[in-house]
């Protein structure tokens, strides 16, 4: 009986899939952009691969994760075509075993210290893999308990990366945000502050400056503010699903 439940579930998360590409498209459109201006990322965290083979045949190609565990565990059993993200903060000690684990790793979304930096650029040279994209990761919140660098400090970041770091391809900057969006605004407003710091320290044509910012619950309002790469997960895969908290 399991199995048909589980064909729901990737159905109708394709579905909504198509939900979000089409708000997504009209969001960039009211900021005065092409449809197709903002990436959507279907985040599957906790989720079975085969819901996102379910949106992989639907035609969609950029997936991402939060833990290398997952990512490592999933990307081998998917196809090679679909270009992955890693979001968020990512350990040192977890740099090679991701990179070597995922070859079609297209971009990590959370670089936030030059330590991590200098580990992905030389793990990415020694496996003797392309340039490997990278977002700066910006604490925009001020919350302790994010991961990301200081507002204050996220062109010093940004240079080391795109200076130092000669097989990492610095391509913008990424916020995570206040949890109940309470925010919103302020966040996206300070990572847009930010880039254009950055692109005026680095001479970087703001065209071809990402900014990944917005979630479910606040991916319109992030595209409507510049937002290039948007995370989504629940509003596409349904609640987060913790198997070790069900038991009992």
């Amino acid at each position: 009986m399991a199995a048909p439940v589980a064909e729901g579930a990737a159905a109708s998360a394709a579905v909504a899939l198509r939900a979000v590409l089409a708000r997504a498209g009209r969001a960039a459109e009211r900021s005065g952009r092409a449809a197709e201006a903002a990436r959507v990322v279907a985040v599957g965290k906790t989720k079975p691969v085969s819901m996102l083979r379910q949106l992989y045949d639907a035609g969609h190609r950029c997936f991402g994760e939060n833990y290398v565990q997952e990512i490592v565990t999933k990307a081998p059993q998917l196809p090679e075509d679909i270009r992955w993200h890693f979001i968020g903060h990512l350990q040192s000690n977890k740099v090679k075993p991701l990179l070597a684990a995922v070859p079609n790793l297209d971009m990590v979304e959370g670089v936030d210290n030059e330590k991590v930096a200098n580990h992905l650029d030389r793990a990415v040279n020694s496996l003797g893999r392309e340039p490997l994209k990278v977002l700066v990761q910006v604490n925009t919140s001020g919350e302790e308990s994010k991961s990301g660098i200081d507002p204050s400090r996220c062109v010093e970041l940004a240079k080391h990366v795109k200076l130092a770091c000669p097989h990492l391809i610095f391509s913008g900057l990424m916020t995570i945000g206040m949890k109940d969006y309470s925010s919103t605004p302020e966040n996206f407003k300070a990572l847009v502050a930010c880039k254009l710091e950055v692109c005026k320290a680095l001479e970087i044509p703001t065209e071809q400056f990402e900014l990944s910012m917005g979630m479910s619950g606040d991916f319109e309002q992030a595209i409507e503010m510049g937002s290039t790469n948007v995370r989504i997960g629940s509003t596409i895969f349904g609640p987060r699903e913790y198997p070790n908290k069900k038991q009992k």
